[in-house]
């Protein structure tokens, strides 16, 4: 690819930044309407989790297959499909007439997400060959997606008191025209000089074994764990994980290489992912009806609420790897996992009759154990991955957390629906009481995080008899 001026480097930064603005967004909008569209759609809970699920599973399912494909036919070209789809798909979203067409779109939505993170971050780094620049680039890259995380319970929040939940999609739409209006001139088309081959089996296996590991986890409560549907659902995910483990195993170039997990450093980051990103999910699902059902905020004031969680997720997302540069990965992670097990703890002991100063307390110290670990368990699961693998291991560990994402809001979701035993969702007691046993599985997968950080800050040193030695992240140089 010929060189870029530094203008069109800067536009080509600009449109990839506003494409993950738009996921950030969604992230955090949608949970603040829940309430407007229970109320509108007639939703039970489990059509709320639908709500959310449906996108994060369609998203964590095409995030490899997205990014592969864009390095074979050409990245802009993928970008670009990716922007029109999400768009696209944000105004069907923003005019369906039911909770089952909604919920079809937000699959449609999620397809196009799924193109925005890999891609536009793939774009981003090959725009800037020189390391010092392309930090800095990426670092702006991902103050993008924090924005949309900070903006959007606010905006949302007021959107949907002024107008209604309608408008939280129609926010994306603006966004997705100018991308793809300066996408079209400023980004040049790239592509990997070998790309993988495509893996069409693989990519269904996992289709068909996160789709009905959600249904069933998100309908039991109300069907029961021993109805037909359910434990056909969980048939059909053994018989898949089995399959999509056996395929995966014999391929050259596999959707998910199971090599990796060698490493006992990639290993415990996809493991983190999973923790961090599940509790991550059901918080923010269970937050945005914990503010408006029992407190009964408005959506602007549980928006402002969110707001703590997500805008400090936000900045120590952002400050992560400067803090790491200076006190090394390992305290920041352990650090991290302490502060998210806090959280949790907190808000399971005093749900119900929490003070508003303790809410902000336990919201901050969620926010910043999420922004803290999720940039420094990447970079260290990626650590002792081989250069030409780096890319494909960044997207594997994504993947699970986008899918541990959707999986927190069903299985969290679902303890709230299975205890409150028919009571309406403004019963603050029955609340608290039902979603307690969520709060301290937030809690816990705290403390695995912190955990999980003693185990994947540990590098490979060479000891004088040649066997490797174990040296922890943040150690002196002369010890390494």
């Amino acid at each position: 690819m010929p060189a870029l001026t530094p203008h069109r480097r800067n536009l080509v930064l600009a449109v990839c930044s506003a494409a993950i603005v738009m996921v950030g967004i969604d992230v955090t909008a949608l949970n603040v309407a829940l309430p407007a569209m229970e109320r509108d759609l007639h939703a039970s809970v489990a059509g709320m989790q639908w709500a959310v699920a449906s996108y994060s599973l369609a998203t964590a399912t095409l995030m490899l297959y997205a990014g592969s494909t864009g390095d074979r036919i050409g990245r802009k070209r993928v970008l670009m499909a990716a922007v029109a789809i999400f768009t696209v798909a944000s105004v069907l979203c923003a005019l369906s007439p039911s909770l089952p067409v909604l919920i079809g779109f937000r699959i449609l939505q999620g397809v196009g997400a799924a193109g925005l993170g890999p891609v536009s971050m793939a774009i981003v780094a090959n725009t800037f060959p020189v390391e010092r620049e392309r930090v800095r680039a990426m670092g702006l890259w991902l103050a993008g997606y924090g924005l949309g995380l900070a903006i959007g319970p606010v905006v949302g929040g007021v959107l949907v008191d002024a107008v209604g939940w309608r408008a939280v999609f129609w926010l994306n739409v603006p966004f997705g025209i100018v991308a793809s209006l300066v996408a079209l001139r400023a980004v040049p088309e790239s592509k990997a000089e070998r790309p993988r081959r495509p893996d069409p089996l693989g990519q269904l296996l996992v289709i068909t074994l996160l789709g009905p590991l959600a249904y069933g986890v998100i309908e039991a409560p109300q069907a029961g764990w021993t109805a037909p549907v359910v434990i056909a659902c969980f048939a059909v995910v053994v018989a898949s994980l089995a399959a999509l483990l056996a395929y995966e195993r014999r391929r050259r170039e596999p959707l998910i290489e199971l090599g990796l997990f060698r490493d006992p450093r990639f290993g415990g980051a996809v493991a983190a992912a999973t923790a961090v990103f599940g509790t991550f999910g059901g918080f923010f699902f269970l937050t945005a009806i914990y503010l408006q059902k029992p407190l009964r905020m408005s959506a602007s004031e549980a928006g402002l609420w969110m707001l703590v969680p997500a805008g400090a997720l936000a900045v120590s997302s952002v400050c992560a790897g400067r803090l790491a540069q200076r006190y090394g990965r390992r305290p920041l992670l352990v650090g991290a996992g302490i502060a998210l097990a806090v959280s949790g703890a907190l808000v399971a002991l005093f749900t119900g009759d929490s003070s508003r100063a303790l809410i902000a307390v336990e919201y901050a110290l969620f926010g910043i154990g999420v922004g803290l670990s999720t940039p420094l368990f990447i970079s260290a699961g990626v650590s002792g991955v081989p250069a030409d693998r780096a890319g494909l291991a960044s997207g594997m560990i994504t993947t699970f957390g986008r899918s541990s994402f959707a999986m927190g809001v069903a299985v969290l979701g679902a303890i709230l629906n299975a205890g409150l035993h028919g009571a309406p969702l403004t019963d603050a007691a029955a609340f608290a009481s039902a979603v307690r046993p969520a709060w301290w599985i937030l809690a816990a997968g705290g403390v695995v995080t912190a955990l999980l950080g003693l185990v994947i800050t540990r590098r490979q040193a060479a000891r004088p008899d040649g066997a490797p030695e174990e040296v922890p992240d943040g150690a002196p140089e002369s010890a390494r």
